[in-house]
């Protein structure tokens, strides 16, 4: 993508959308193409090298095993999205093809608490159409020998769109896509808001520009909040970090490797010749600074390599190749999406708190909320659970399937 310019061209858009990283590129795209739209797009990306964006920092990860029917039916658009990616950005053949390398996920249950949350969800998602089965340890056994099941009463396991896929290849075309459309990318960051009577009427840049704003869509992923309160608006979003490693194995499997969701909290996946392993902090889990990207070096000794040895005992001897720690937008009310406009703020759109969800969620979010803009409700996946509202009201929307 060519370097973007400071200053936007206009002083007056319909729409800015703050943020442009996965969530704002797929907004900006989808209204780019949608028939019922034709004014002017402003996306304000406060780092244009995305450096310590979310969207830098995914495993690119994509599963149906949800807790909630739409959580469901949003991945099973984004798997059907990305393997008819090149007709979905309209047959250009520039547009390369996505694999979408479905290896499944595999949750395992040690605890019968754990046991009944993982039978309710295989109904749902059965009814939904997934291909989740649920495996006894001797189907473990039989199906993934190199696993140690002492401890391990289920495995929840879908092979049919589970996977990992190349979403910065995705991000990318989102990006081009929408600037072949129209609208504008600017390396700025938004500063403040001017409100009238409920209604936001104008953005600040932090080089002193102001606008006129018909609307403003919040995308900006961890620092949704702090945008939100530009507009004097609450929002139960934080930073929260999620670590990531990848090792190579002295003994590889013969095999792809699940992302397998162990009982500790530690998630395992094949990663090409290598393998990747993520895990929440060790104690707690905590909201963190916006810039807070150091990492806790003992967490891979002292929790991370211990629950793969264990769980794999063929990864006793591994090296760790790389590491980053990256940022959830954690919904602190239900772990869910917030997507829609202010109950009050009518044109102030939320986009914010896909904890940890949001590359395979992007394309019906991106979606829903261009039928949102432009036509004034949504016309292909009813994503009003999402809303706003739930939040004034304090009623959780909650996901129980979040690693």
């Amino acid at each position: 993508m060519a370097q973007l310019n400071p200053e936007p061209r206009h002083d007056n858009y319909d729409i800015v959308i703050v943020g442009g990283a996965m969530i704002g590129a797929s907004i900006a795209w989808y209204i780019s193409v949608h028939p019922d739209f034709d004014g002017r797009v402003l996306v304000v990306e406060r780092d244009p090298s995305y450096e310590f964006a979310s969207t830098s920092h995914t495993n690119s990860c994509m599963r149906q095993q949800f807790s909630n029917e739409i959580n469901v039916k949003v991945s099973q658009y984004a798997a059907e999205f990305i393997r008819d990616f090149r007709n979905q950005m309209g047959g250009d053949p520039d547009v390369p093809q996505i694999a979408l390398h479905s290896f499944g996920y595999m949750y395992m249950a040690s605890e019968p608490a754990s046991v009944r949350v993982l039978q309710e969800n295989h109904k749902l998602q059965q009814a939904c159409g997934a291909g989740t089965r649920l495996l006894t340890p001797e189907q473990l056994a039989e199906a993934f020998p190199f696993y140690d099941l002492s401890d391990i009463l289920i495995g929840s396991y879908n092979p049919v769109d589970e996977g990992y896929f190349d979403g910065g290849t995705v991000f990318d075309w989102w990006r081009r896509a929408a600037r072949r459309g129209g609208v504008e990318f600017v390396s700025n960051e938004v500063v403040a808001m001017r409100c009238e009577q409920n209604h936001v009427v104008g953005v600040t840049l932090k080089s002193g520009t102001e606008l006129s704003v018909g609307a403003v869509v919040n995308a900006s992923g961890p620092r949704a909040t702090a945008t939100a309160a530009m507009a004097r608006l609450a929002l139960p979003v934080e930073p929260r970090k999620r670590y990531t490693y990848v090792f190579e194995a002295e003994q590889p499997l013969d095999c792809d490797l699940p992302l397998t969701v162990d009982p500790s909290g530690v998630h395992i996946r094949t990663d090409g010749a290598y393998y990747m392993a993520g895990s929440p902090p060790q104690d707690g889990d905590p909201a963190v600074a916006y810039d807070d990207f150091v990492e806790d070096h003992a967490l891979w000794e002292d929790k991370v390599w211990p629950a793969i040895a264990t769980r794999i005992p063929q990864f006793e001897a591994i090296k760790v190749r790389n590491s980053w720690v990256g940022h959830y937008a954690y919904n602190t009310l239900d772990q869910n999406a917030v997507l829609g406009p202010h109950d009050e703020v009518s044109n102030f759109y939320f986009a914010n708190g896909f904890s940890g969800h949001g590359f395979q969620q992007a394309p019906a979010m991106g979606r829903g909320m261009a039928e949102l803009i432009c036509s004034g409700g949504f016309q292909t996946l009813d994503l009003s659970a999402f809303s706003y509202g739930r939040i004034v009201r304090g009623e959780p929307f909650l996901e129980k399937a979040v690693i």
